[in-house]
């Protein structure tokens, strides 16, 4: 087996979580509204798989990674049918033009699948983020058991938090829930059905055969990774693999939904962040089969991003704006939501790489600029500018002026915008995201997030750009 491990994990959740007892309240005359147990994850407006990828990614590759030389992005629901997200994301990240990208759909183990390939793969740092905004019926079970969010890993050669020990996989054409192109929406199969079926077909002969090849048995298992499209799904399976390790990823689907793809590398990230070297995780990746893995923690990881994740959050009541913002119903924003924001191949062409990666330039007098203009704005120098490059994403910043307008249009308002400084001089006036409640203070202390930049309606196409949000998020209660 090829000397490889995972080297980091890293995880991310929007800001909002939808208190669950809210529509349960709302929908209480049409005996829907589920039971009102527990949050889901809310992306906002400007959020979508990608955006949030980005985030997840960002910090995994915070934990020291080398160079990466394979990206992967896995979603279900990518925004693009045929625009590379991986490429997007790679931008976003300002990795090397050449370095290697695949993007993956249309299941939801893939992300569980590309970890597999890595683990026993080429030389080289490779990166796999899985980010998702699934769709979903107003009153379905769907749409308040799921969540949006993201999770990634970095694989490398060497030693790292955790290495494989074996592997089982189950291809099974099980419609546990499918979503058409023509139709948009997912339809469920009934769920005693489907637990029977995934349990005695995919997931035990998968486990089986991950725990032979690693020479283990059930007992042996500290911590289990096992997302659950239907409830009951790990405890059927664990009484007849001889499992009594508790599933890490119930507080996942408790406190922010079940998210697709990217639930197994987030349920990953919670194990390793909790798990003590020489442990043994076993994670599943379910979706038509089964991808399992017998993992060996092999040292302690010093970062917590999927716990501070489900930590944190502002709770969401209005049942209303959770329609709004899953596509549920199309408020009519008025004349000023008419504005035409389309964005030509030409301009990204030209400028892309940049405003992806936020790439602004230091000039010859040592003036730092978002965009490069042709001519500095420093005004001591008169000739055309000579820059170099200075990524400001990561570079600290403040608040020098915000406003919160309710004039310019934006489907979540109000919409803020102002002037930032970051640490190393330059000034951009910027759109912020992630402000619930009062607007900050000036001078408070800033973070810059991948977002959707605005949303071209007529065409169906979204341009993406950085927005500077609170670097503190605040705490959430206690769950009920």
């Amino acid at each position: 087996m090829a000397n490889r491990s995972i080297k980091s994990t890293g995880a991310y959740l929007p800001l909002l979580r939808f208190e669950r007892k809210a529509a349960r309240a709302e929908l209480a005359w049409s005996g829907l509204g589920g039971n009102g147990k527990g949050r889901r994850a809310v992306a906002g407006w400007d959020e979508d798989a990608l955006t949030q990828g980005v985030e997840a990614a960002r910090e995994a590759l915070a934990q020291g990674a080398g160079t990466v030389a394979r990206v992967v992005f896995a979603s279900t629901s990518p925004a693009f049918s045929d625009r590379s997200q991986a490429v997007l994301l790679a931008e976003a990240l300002h990795l090397a033009r050449d370095v290697e990208t695949a993007d993956l759909a249309n299941c939801r183990r893939t992300a569980v699948s590309a970890l597999l390939r890595a683990l026993r793969g080429p030389e080289g740092d490779e990166l796999i983020a899985a980010g998702e905004r699934r769709a979903a019926q107003p009153g379905s079970a769907a749409h308040l058991t799921w969540g949006d969010g993201a999770a990634a890993v970095v694989v490398g050669d060497g030693s790292g938090v955790a290495r494989l020990l074996g592997a089982g996989r189950v291809n099974l054409d099980l419609l546990d829930i499918y979503t058409s192109v023509s139709r948009g929406l997912p339809y469920a199969a009934e769920e005693r059905f489907v637990r029977d079926v995934m349990v005695s077909e995919a997931l035990i002969p998968a486990a089986q055969a991950a725990l032979a090849q690693a020479g283990r048995r059930g007992e042996d298992v500290a911590l289990a990774v096992v997302p659950e499209t239907v409830s009951g799904l790990y405890a059927a399976a664990a009484r007849k693999l001889g499992l009594s390790a508790p599933n890490v990823i119930d507080r996942l689907g408790a406190e922010a939904g079940e998210l697709g793809t990217a639930a197994p590398l987030f349920g990953l990230a919670l194990a390793l962040e909790q798990a003590e070297p020489g442990q043994i995780v076993l994670l599943a990746g379910c979706g038509n089969g089964c991808d399992v893995l017998v993992l060996e923690v092999t040292a302690k990881s010093d970062r917590r991003s999927a716990h501070r994740a489900l930590d944190e959050g502002a709770p969401l009541t209005s049942y209303s704006r959770l329609l709004s913002l899953t596509g549920g119903i199309d408020l009519d924003w008025g004349p000023r939501a008419e504005v035409n924001q389309k964005v030509s191949a030409s301009v990204l062409a030209r400028h892309g790489r940049e405003m992806h990666g936020f790439v602004g330039g230091r000039d010859q007098g040592g003036n730092v600029q978002f965009p490069k203009t042709p001519m500095p704005v420093n005004p001591a120098l008169a000739e055309r500018g000579v820059y170099e490059d200075v990524i400001l994403r990561d570079e600290p910043a403040r608040v020098v002026s915000i406003t919160a307008d309710r004039l310019n249009f934006t489907p979540d308002p109000p919409f803020h915008f102002g002037l930032v400084q970051f640490g190393n001089g330059a000034r951009v006036v910027m759109e912020h995201c992630d402000v619930e409640g009062a607007a900050q203070e000036v001078g408070a202390p800033l973070r810059m997030r991948f977002r959707i930049k605005a949303i071209d309606r007529q065409r169906q196409f979204r341009s993406y750009f950085w927005k500077a949000a609170p670097l503190a998020r605040p705490q959430l209660a206690a769950k009920e």
